[in-house]
């Protein structure tokens, strides 16, 4: 468990600002390492 880098969250964000995730509503996508489950 360590504090997200930008690679690690760059990812996540070139996909929900793609077309890809053009049928993706409501949702929550936590990147933050796994931080939250602690």
């Amino acid at each position: 468990r360590r504090i997200a880098t930008p690679e690690d969250v760059a990812g996540p964000v070139l996909f929900l600002a793609s077309d890809w995730s053009r049928f993706v509503t409501g949702q929550v996508l936590h990147v933050d390492g796994g931080l939250v489950m602690a």
